[in-house]
């Protein structure tokens, strides 16, 4: 091996050329950027989330709502009580499943979405990105989503 090779075999453990690093300080750093944008919602970034889904379609049931964001159900529960006791959501057995949970929205959670329709365009000049760039870095995103998940 030649010293140029092994000297490329060491630089590839620098911490800086790890993606692993990167998209978890980027991950960290841009759901930070989120919190005084959605406080003024009174809503935490995976409330948020929640919302967008049922935004997206409402009803939703708990394994739904956990498919589309990734999550475990369990991880859910806790934040959709919360979200209840906001007044934004209902959340009530599934009629002729009692085990699945049916998630909707209420009059104040379909209206809280009009007060969301400026959080993009406020977190795209947050983070000094076009439109185009948040669409390139969010198909970039789901392509290393799905090698990842098929990994």
């Amino acid at each position: 091996m030649t010293q140029t090779s092994q000297q490329s075999f060491t630089e590839d453990l620098l911490l800086e050329r790890q993606l692993c690093f990167a998209l978890s300080v980027a991950s960290r750093s841009v759901i930070g950027a989120y919190r005084p944008v959605l406080e003024e919602l009174n809503l935490t970034h995976p409330q948020y989330l929640v919302m967008l889904a049922l935004w997206e379609h409402s009803p939703r049931t708990l394994r739904g709502i956990a498919e589309a964001l990734a999550m475990e159900p369990a991880t859910l529960s806790p934040m959709l009580k919360r979200l209840e006791a906001n007044g934004l959501v209902t959340r009530e057995r599934v009629a002729g499943n009692e085990r699945a949970l049916a998630v909707g929205l209420t009059g104040e959670g379909r209206e809280l979405r009009t007060r969301a329709l400026s959080v993009p365009g406020t977190m795209l000049a947050r983070l000094g990105l076009t439109r185009e760039q948040a669409e390139d870095l969010n198909r970039m995103m789901r392509e290393v989503i799905a090698a990842a998940q098929g990994a």
